[in-house]
């Protein structure tokens, strides 16, 4: 029985010397100091934006046909209204030559019958002043001023016949026109689908297809990217940002939020989003490329020179750990914070610059009052 309770004895000294030695062990901590700068809160996309143009025309010819005339190639560029494709059309130019010629010889027959009328009606003003003097009987003049009065109706009916010529002209012309494949707008032409000789046909309806020419306008640039639902109520057009593109690894660009879109995307139901369209400030816009992946940092608001700590120190309770310069008892210590992001978190009361804080937080032992040792950097 001795021996028993010698025992339990030894085993709890053995105890209470671990407890105690566990109380006294030293806790090795990296450490941060409290430093001054800038701190700003920014919402970035949560998948690739692009770069795009604001307009691009995937345009075709309204009818089907052959190709018999390409006179634009891959990377050129273009003006408005100039003619990029032409389907064959002999049949159609001789309707428009057709309606030309037909247009013409009623403006003929035009002529001819208002020149009638005019001498109708000169003959019948004469006979007119010659019935006063008592020289022309009351049936002649009767008889001119009819005649004359026909004939003023026949050229204003000529006359007549000649714009509906004029309007068979122009709707040959524009039956022509829809073979003929024309820039909507200044740009580049990006890419041509179709060759020489090829049969070309418009898209049927609700089955899209490659169009015959893709033209940008690559004068006007901008950046849509998704914003993920939660972040977009605090987007505003006219917002600064950050542009990056893989593109350009080593280069950010400073840009301006557009447009925020009315509206929110669930093609990823888990994942709902707001497109966002920003625009670069840069004048080196040239460097950019419709097609282009890119990421845009929304910036919310910022803060200048002011006392700030990584994230990762400040626990949920908006507290931090402080250690003494050389190592020493830790301080559990509740801190005002401002601004924050991911990285950074504005201190705006509870530390001065130069404390030095645990970064190692989850390190087993880091608790208020623990003894800790400072890591070599």
């Amino acid at each position: 029985m001795k021996k028993l309770i010698a025992g339990i004895v030894v085993a709890l000294a053995a105890v209470g010397l671990y407890v105690n030695s566990q109380r006294t062990a030293v806790v090795r901590v990296s450490v941060v100091q409290v430093a001054r700068g800038d701190v700003i809160a920014s919402v970035t996309n949560t998948r690739a934006g692009t770069v795009d143009a604001c307009r691009r025309a995937g345009i075709a010819p309204a009818t089907g046909g052959n190709i018999t005339g390409l006179y634009v190639k891959d990377g050129d560029v273009v003006v408005k209204d100039q003619l990029l494709l032409e389907l064959w059309n002999a049949d159609l130019r001789a309707r428009v030559l057709l309606a030309q010629q037909d247009a013409a010889a009623s403006e003929s027959m035009s002529r001819q019958s208002c020149v009638t009328a005019g001498v109708a009606k000169r003959v019948a003003n004469r006979l007119v002043q010659l019935k006063k003097g008592g020289l022309a009987s009351q049936e002649a003049v009767e008889r001119a001023v009819g005649e004359a009065e026909s004939a003023e109706a026949a050229c204003k009916a000529s006359r007549d016949v000649i714009k509906v010529r004029q309007a068979g002209v122009e709707v040959a012309n524009a039956t022509l026109l829809r073979t003929q494949l024309r820039a909507p707008f200044d740009g580049v032409i990006a890419e041509i689908n179709g060759e020489l000789g090829e049969w070309v046909t418009p898209s049927p309806v609700g089955i899209p297809t490659p169009p015959t020419v893709d033209l940008i306008d690559n004068s006007c640039l901008y950046i849509k990217a998704p914003i993920d639902e939660v972040d977009a109520p605090e987007v505003r057009a006219g917002m600064p940002a950050w542009i990056t593109l893989d593109a350009f690894k080593d280069r950010r660009f400073a840009g301006t939020v557009r447009r925020v879109a009315p509206y929110v995307l669930d093609i990823e139901k888990q994942s709902r989003t707001v497109d966002v369209e920003a625009v670069i400030n840069d004048p080196d816009m040239q460097v950019l490329l419709p097609g282009y992946s890119a990421d845009v940092e929304v910036i919310l608001d910022e803060r200048h020179d002011v006392l700030y700590v990584p994230t990762s120190v400040v626990l949920e309770d908006s507290s931090v750990y402080l250690i003494p310069a050389g190592g020493g008892t830790l301080e559990k210590r509740q801190v005002g914070t401002g601004l924050e992001n991911w990285e950074q978190t504005e201190i705006v009361s509870g530390l001065v610059e130069g404390d030095y804080l645990v970064r190692s937080v989850d390190r087993e032992g880091v608790e208020n009052g623990a003894a800790a040792q400072i890591d070599e950097p």
